[in-house]
């Protein structure tokens, strides 16, 4: 009855598209200048929009793909997909240049990829109080939960366990959510890597490792099997960034202080989230509206001054919510150190004052995180380690070198030649790295928040726009 319905121009047609499911389609025309780069991205938190923009950041994808599409003179333009399976059909149906940020899945005959960007353990994770599972065959006709595609549902089946564990995929959102669910108990375990499973852990810490599988992740760049006159310039950029240390810049960027906090710290932080953080948050934003700091950093740099006290005192005389020294409140002209707004107001212009005090070169965010060290041990111990960051082949202007020039500072070889002498550069590091931890956590607890003078002028150009 099909076959005489159906005319034969229409069946040809029929066959065609049938046949062509499983076809690889064209990529789309090289970038340039006339042609933006088009990336897929995964929704996934850990690799792309991390931390708020304004404080330059976007996620280790986002700026490394940015840096090629630069090197191709062309723009860039972001498609995201819920999954892996999704996003790497947008690179099989020609819909993407390439997929950022996704797991090298070997064997499929339409994909080639990059060499891998970084590479992480796969892990099972289980809730802190379950029982750890000091061996594979532990997992038996265990569930566990998984993201669509994951590359730990090969690695679990490769493990040859019988009765086989049953392999639960999560559609509920993202790879954090996920792992929120094993917290919550509404799952046993859940597959993972160790990369998402600490920046999971800093808002959970109730989870725990169960298990660590016996293979690792590595993170690539996947092009259509026919883009290879893209993926070898891709190839040629990604071995130049590695020389370059441009890799290892943008790691500890959005990586490098994740391991910082303890369970412990991260216990008593998100308990005070819930319990001060609210009396407190009004002084925030209006500090934010005065310097265009984030209020959310902010308040990060507050928690690790005096965990929001703000009657806090050190022996060394410094006090109140930001914990300022006598002679910081006469240059901001407090009246009262133990007034929390006015200590709030005062921090934040204070920490403005040392990133404008910065050297243009300086760009975010480690402009923010210098300011941060000044903050912490004076902006003369800070310039006077930047003095000695080239003679020992350290960028003074990156954060990621000048950590490790900072502790330096607490050796006579180094404070002797100082006129400032002798500086606690190590704690400084600590304080920086546990605001930028804290500060984490409060871009995924805490929304954004625009000024109403921001959001009024905003919407007044809106306006203009239509009426025009």
């Amino acid at each position: 009855m099909f076959r005489k319905l159906v005319p034969l121009c229409g069946l040809i047609a029929l066959v065609i598209q049938l046949a062509g499911c499983g076809l690889p389609a064209a990529p789309p025309p090289l970038p340039g200048p006339q042609q933006p780069l088009i990336v897929g991205l995964p929704a996934d938190p850990v690799f792309h929009q991390v931390a708020a923009p304004s404080e330059g950041m976007e996620g280790f994808s986002r700026d490394l793909t940015a840096l090629f599409a630069r090197q191709l003179n062309a723009e860039v333009r972001y498609i995201t997909a819920p999954d892996y399976p999704a996003l790497l059909a947008l690179v099989r149906e020609g819909k993407v240049h390439f997929a950022a940020g996704v797991p090298a899945f070997l064997g499929d005959p339409q994909l080639r990829y990059s060499q891998p960007l970084r590479t992480a353990w796969q892990l099972i994770v289980g809730h802190g109080g379950a029982l750890r599972l000091d061996d594979p065959a532990r997992l038996a006709g265990r569930e566990i939960a998984v993201m669509p595609g994951a590359p730990q549902i090969e690695a679990i089946r490769r493990l040859s366990i019988d009765p086989a564990p049953v392999i639960r995929e999560f559609r509920g959102g993202d790879e954090l959510e996920l792992l929120a669910t094993v917290a919550r108990r509404r799952h046993d375990l859940a597959a993972t890597d160790e990369l998402h499973f600490a920046i999971a852990a800093n808002l959970d810490p109730e989870l725990d490792i169960a298990l660590e599988l016996p293979e690792l992740t590595a993170y690539v760049w996947a092009f259509h099997i026919d883009n290879e006159s893209l993926r070898e310039p891709a190839v040629n950029f990604i071995e130049e960034a590695s020389r370059a240390g441009t890799l290892r810049l943008l790691d500890d960027r959005y990586f490098g202080h994740i391991h910082r906090l303890d369970t412990r710290d991260i216990e008593e932080f998100l308990d005070k989230v819930r319990a001060r953080l609210p009396h407190f948050r009004e002084h925030f934003q209006e500090a934010q509206e005065i310097t265009g700091i984030d209020w959310r950093l902010l308040a990060a740099l507050a928690y690790q001054e005096s965990q929001w006290d703000p009657l806090a005192t050190s022996p060394t005389g410094v006090r109140g919510m930001m914990m300022l020294t006598e002679e910081t409140a006469d240059r901001m002209k407090v009246a009262n150190r133990l007034d929390a707004r006015e200590s709030i107001l005062a921090g934040a212009k204070y920490l403005l004052l040392l990133m404008d005090s910065l050297p243009e070169e300086t760009g975010q965010p480690d402009r923010l995180w210098f300011a941060l060290a000044a903050y912490n041990l004076g902006m003369g111990h800070l310039n006077g380690a930047r003095r000695f960051a080239p003679g020992l082949k350290r960028d003074p202007n990156l954060w990621v070198d000048m950590k490790q020039v900072l502790p330096l500072m607490a050796r006579p070889e180094y404070y002797s030649r100082l006129k400032s002498g002798r500086a606690r550069g190590g704690e400084a590091v600590i304080l920086v790295e546990n605001v930028r931890n804290y500060f984490d956590i409060l871009t995924r607890l805490e929304p954004v928040w625009t000024p109403p003078s921001l959001g009024k002028r905003a919407a007044g150009s809106r306006s203009s726009t239509r009426r025009g």
